[in-house]
């Protein structure tokens, strides 16, 4: 408890004031009510283990935070209430002596408590509750004893429930000091648990602790997004650099330029379909989950991407163990993202992740099958990989593609018959269209 009287007790122990205002006067009747105090102080400390048990049972019936605590713990539960009278009815007598001591006690019990997870307003209900059952016993004690001296009390009384205010200011404090320490705490093991899932680094021990701390299942389904090119949110703003749809949960991890979100699948919200007509008499069928393209098509529908923003999205994996496989996926679906932004699904973009997979290769190939249009002027060989593109595009379509490059569909065949030439490969031919394919994405991809 804090200082109770200070200022009284400073006008009685310690030297005066150099100047002296008319309203710090003491009266001899605060002297007189100080001296009551004093010794109706000292019968609380001879009777304090009675005070104690007492101030217990009022805890026990009156707030059930405590009530708890006392079931798992009931000989240290007295002991802190002991220890907590003992030093703050001794200070209401050597406030110099006691006051320090007082203090570390009440500090030591709001962190106590912060770190036992007791609500703050069942810390500062025990402790107004103690001041209570203090300044009662005070006052019984000395209409008990000595009646006549029972109005002095009056003149402290303020000063004793300022103690009281003081120390549920320390106890406050000291808790949220603890709490901010606890969450930090707990933020960064998250924050450590989850770049271990998604380094694949996780001890296979650890991932029930894991689970339970990030609210994940273990043999869950889940899949990684990876979002590059993102504008920053202002430090401690704690946006996500793209919006999910409604109702889809994720994890966010920073790494690097990078950001990660483990998505744990089967609650992506996916638009249900009709339910076919009935006869009344039969139940509904229970809802099915949908596939996983269907829930990453969902997810990649449900995303808000800001222009220039890249986001790659993995295939499905099994288990929390397999997140760090989802990553890997993931940042390679972002790598085959267009450098002015979009979204990729990595199951629909299996070649190109290929290529990027493996730079070198993807490279090599390039050089051995696009490498003779180098030669030619770089619009002229530009022309030319466009009309490709365009002819890949459209299923092989010259029509579709004449459409789209605005010429006619005879212009795009003698461009392709050109490319044959130049290249010697055939484009009716499977292996050559799946090699001319690949060294596209390869040139598109790797280039610089």
């Amino acid at each position: 408890m804090p200082q109770v009287v200070r200022s009284r007790i400073r006008a009685l122990h310690g030297p005066p004031p150099v100047a002296p205002l008319p309203h710090r006067f003491r009266s001899l009747a605060d002297r007189e009510a100080v001296a009551v105090l004093h010794r109706a102080a000292r019968g609380l400390l001879e009777a304090l283990p009675e005070l104690t048990d007492r101030l217990v049972e009022a805890l026990r019936e009156q707030e059930p935070a405590y009530r708890a605590a006392m079931e798992t713990e009931p000989a240290e539960i007295w002991q802190e209430v002991h220890h907590s009278l003992r030093h703050n009815v001794a200070s209401l007598i050597q406030p110099r002596e006691f006051r320090d001591a007082a203090h570390r006690t009440s500090r030591w019990i709001g962190e106590s408590r912060a770190e036992q997870g007791v609500p703050l307003d069942a810390v500062m209900h025990a402790f107004r509750m103690g001041g209570a059952m203090v300044w009662q016993d005070l006052v019984d004690d000395t209409a008990r004893r000595h009646p006549e001296d029972t109005r002095l009390l009056v003149h402290v009384a303020a000063d004793v429930w300022n103690f009281v205010d003081e120390h549920c200011g320390v106890v406050a404090e000291a808790y949220r000091q603890a709490e901010r320490r606890l969450s930090w705490r707990r933020e960064n093991q998250q924050r450590l648990m989850t770049a271990a899932l998604l380094d694949g680094t996780a001890r296979i021990a650890d991932l029930p602790d894991a689970a339970a701390m990030l609210g994940l299942p273990v043999q869950g389904r889940y899949a990684v997004l990876a979002v590059a090119g993102a504008r920053r949110a202002p430090h401690g703003a704690g946006r996500p650099p793209v919006a999910l749809a409604e109702g889809t949960p994720a994890l966010w991890h920073s790494a690097g330029e990078v950001e990660l979100a483990v998505l744990p699948l089967g609650t992506v919200p996916v638009a249900a379909e009709p339910e076919p007509p009935g006869d009344g008499d039969t139940e509904a069928a229970p809802a099915s989950v949908p596939p996983a393209d269907g829930e990453l098509a969902a997810l990649a529908d449900g995303l808000t991407v800001p222009p220039g923003t890249r986001v790659g999205i993995s295939s499905v994996v099994d288990g929390l163990a397999s997140v760090g496989d989802a990553r890997r996926l993931a940042e390679t679906a972002l790598r085959t993202c267009p450098a002015s932004g979009g979204t990729v699904l990595l199951d629909e973009h299996l070649p190109a992740a290929l290529v990027v997979s493996s730079p070198g290769l993807g490279t090599a190939l390039a050089d051995r099958v696009l490498g003779p249009l180098d030669r030619l002027d770089p619009a002229d060989r530009d022309v030319l990989i466009e009309t490709l593109t365009a002819w890949l595009d459209s299923d092989g379509s010259a029509q579709r593609a004449g459409a789209k490059l605005y010429c006619h569909r005879n212009t795009v065949l003698n461009r392709l018959r050109r490319f044959e030439q130049l290249t010697g490969r055939c484009l009716t031919r499977p292996s050559d269209a799946v090699e001319v394919s690949l060294a596209l994405a390869a040139r598109r991809l790797l280039a610089g």
